[in-house]
């Protein structure tokens, strides 16, 4: 009896949530880093040429750009069980074990259905990749709106994204290193198969063990009378659990609330289009602000991180990647490019760095500084790799955009979170008509019931509670000391003004604002890949690309300038 509950206090300690769910986040980047750096040699290998492979890997973030906010919507307004993000995140999960499984097993699995098996083994590779790339990319939205909702407050929020951060530069540096491995040759091949298929399933069980550890999350689940009030009334306070002689006409009223879900989502698809023009256009002007930063500042860093190997292949190697096999010109191109990775790698790593002491950096020098220093940063970094031949100087350039990297994965995310922790602040202004309505309708039961006084404040991205807030009671308001605006003007007031005839704060949950800055990541991947081969072609100079990046990286400056955080941003930029 002691062993079970010294164990269930294991798991429900703070920084034990905090691995489980990160852990995860590894899982994920390890498989994407593997998986997306490997897979570009078997397309070529089955006959795709250059130009449809680089149209297959778009495949899933063009996929991401439709589904990440829909999805993201979906989970703010999700009730079950297991909660609102982990039956999205498991479902995601699946998906990314099925692309692990078809892509070394494509030319079996297309022996099966067809003798000419050649366009089917394509078929499947696509689908396999499609999928992996699709899944894998839009898992982490779901993942990322778990961390805010255990992490609410402003400095554990911060620290749950700096590991977060972290356990991503570690995936991506493991990710990157198992390709490199010749596991033909390896102890495990007479078990797991050849190259392909030895380390794909060396990812699935590596991913596998990483999605069981989330089944110990604890992630708060909405009561069932919260179910049955519905959208409209999802940020109303908890009410108590309706007596046992009740429970058949709940279980009735939820199986024809689960059949009206079911046929809501069959129509939500015939209006896929209307909901994704409105999920885009009615956007806050914060996170339009700090989404038009990322989107910028993601441009530059993904077309430097795309084309950086070939950068230096072929501008510092002088290789040619078209040449035959033996080749003077082939061989200084793959040395190029194996230096190229080594670079990337060093990136990883001097992410991982700036993870682990980016909370310290916050509380000394204030969001607003770290943030507009590693913007800054990296076209410097970026013009210093155009101006420079020496391959030493360059990959200590590369290796340095970890810092930017590392900045990109916790900053905006943590702004995000401030934002819907202290909704009245930054997102007072956005009411929809139906939750004014909503809001109206409450305020008059409230009144009616003459408990106005003693309401319990639900936190605002849709729980009745942080699980680990620092709050020591749940009818005050946080602590508004933050280290995410320390040594600036940031007075930002907590008080939610219980009484007060404007007080309702939006029902606008905190996945669909992740979700659109995950778009930000996605659309930064589309872009260079559409207009980058044309523009070198154009120039005849592979110095193109990081000539881009450093642009892309100016326009990021400005647009970082105008991101919204703290109280007096908002005054000075009429939001």
């Amino acid at each position: 009896m002691a062993q079970r509950a010294w164990g269930s206090m294991l798991f429900h300690n703070r920084k034990t949530q905090l691995l489980l769910v990160n852990s995860l986040t590894f899982g994920l980047e390890v498989c994407l880093a593997a998986g997306i750096t490997y897979v570009p040699p078997l397309l070529l290998e089955v006959g795709v040429e250059e130009k449809f492979m680089t149209m297959v890997l778009g495949i899933g973030p063009v996929l991401g750009l439709v589904f990440v906010p829909l999805i993201g919507s979906a989970s703010d307004h999700w009730h079950s069980s297991y909660g609102r993000r982990r039956p999205f995140i498991w479902m995601l999960c699946l998906g990314v074990l099925l692309s692990l499984f078809v892509i070394p097993h494509a030319s079996s699995l297309a022996s099966l259905f067809a003798l000419n098996t050649r366009p089917l083994e394509i078929a499947f590779l696509i689908l396999g990749i499609g999928l992996l790339d699709f899944c894998g990319q839009v898992c982490f939205t779901p993942l990322e709106a778990l961390l805010s909702d255990l992490f609410q407050e402003p400095d554990n929020c911060r620290q749950a994204f700096s590991l977060y951060a972290f356990m991503i530069s570690l995936g991506g540096c493991i990710g990157y290193l198992l390709p490199a491995i010749d596991w033909g040759a390896s102890f495990l091949a007479p078990y797991l198969g050849g190259q392909e298929t030895c380390l794909f399933s060396l990812l699935a069980i590596i991913f596998f063990g990483c999605v069981l550890a989330t089944l110990f999350v604890t992630e708060e689940a909405a009561t069932q009378a919260d179910v049955l009030d519905g959208p409209a009334l999802k940020d109303a306070p908890p009410k108590p659990s309706p007596p046992a002689c009740c429970s058949c006409q709940l279980s009735r009223s939820s199986c024809l609330l689960q059949a009206r879900h079911m046929m809501q989502a069959l129509r939500n698809l015939c209006t896929l289009v209307p909901r994704l023009h409105s999920l885009y256009c009615r956007i806050p002007k914060v996170i339009r602000r700090l989404f038009v930063a990322e989107l910028c500042s993601w441009m530059a860093l993904m077309t430097f991180m795309l084309f950086y190997t070939d950068f230096v292949g072929e501008g510092l190697y002088h290789g040619i990647p078209r040449a035959k096999p033996g080749t003077d010109a082939r061989r200084h191109y793959d040395e190029g490019v194996r230096m190229g990775s080594l670079g990337l790698f060093l990136q990883c790593v001097t992410s991982i760095f700036f993870s682990t002491i980016m909370d310290r950096m916050v509380k000394q020098f204030g969001t607003r500084a770290v943030y507009l220093a590693s913007v800054v940063f990296f076209p410097v970094a970026a013009f210093v790799m155009c101006l420079s031949r020496s391959v030493i100087v360059v990959t200590i350039s590369a290796a340095l955009t970890g810092f930017t990297f590392s900045a990109l994965q916790i900053l905006p995310y943590t702004l995000a979170s401030l934002y819907h922790h202290e909704k009245q602040v930054f997102l007072h202004k956005y009411k929809s008509k139906e939750e004014e309505d909503a809001a109206r309708s409450d305020k008059k039961s409230s009144f009616s019931k003459g408990h106005l006084s003693s309401q319990k404040l639900p936190y605002q991205n849709g729980h009745a509670g942080s699980l680990f807030s620092s709050s020591s009671s749940s009818s005050s308001p946080p602590a508004a000391g933050s280290a995410l605006c320390v040594s600036s003007s940031c007075d930002v007031s907590l008080m939610m003004m219980v009484g007060e005839p404007d007080s309702v704060a939006p029902g606008r949950g905190i996945c669909l604002d992740l979700a659109i800055l995950d778009s930000a990541f996605l659309l930064s991947q589309v872009v260079p890949s559409l207009f980058m081969g044309s523009i070198v072609q154009f120039t005849q100079s592979v110095t193109a690309y990081m000539v881009s990046a450093a642009g892309f990286g100016l326009v990021a400056i400005y647009f970082a300038t105008k991101v919204v955080f703290d109280k007096s941003d908002m005054a000075k930029y009429s939001v």
